[in-house]
C-alpha cells in the first residue's frame, strides 16, 4: 500500500493531495520553500524527497518509520509527514 503511494507521487494531483493533507503545521510552507530553492515544483520535490529518504535510510529509521505507521489511522499520510519532517526541519529560533 505505501508502495502504491510512493509510485504515485509522480501524479501532481496525488503530491498536491499530500501536501494539503499534511496538517503539521509550517510543514507544507517548508516543503514550498525547498522545493523554490531547488527551482523545481513542490509535487517533483516531494517525489524526490521521498524516494530518496526510502533508497538511503538506515535500518534505525525503517524501524521507526514502521512505528510510526503502526500506530497511525492514516499510515501511508504519517510516513509522508515523518519523512518530511525529517528532511526539512524547522529552522531554529
Amino acid at each position: 500500500m505505501f508502495g502504491t503511494l510512493i509510485a504515485s507521487l509522480d501524479n501532481p494531483e496525488t503530491a498536491a493531495a499530500l501536501m494539503d493533507a499534511l496538517g503539521m503545521e509550517g510543514l507544507a510552507e517548508r516543503l514550498e520553500m525547498a522545493a523554490a530553492a531547488e527551482g523545481i515544483e513542490p509535487a517533483a520535490y516531494l517525489a524526490t524527497t521521498v524516494r530518496s529518504f526510502m533508497e538511503t535510510a538506515s535500518d534505525d529509521h525503517f524501524v521507526q518509520l514502521i512505528g510510526i505507521m503502526n500506530s497511525a489511522k492514516d499510515p501511508g499520510l504519517a510516513a509522508i509527514r515523518a519523512i518530511l519532517a525529517k528532511a526539512l526541519p524547522e529552522a531554529a529560533p
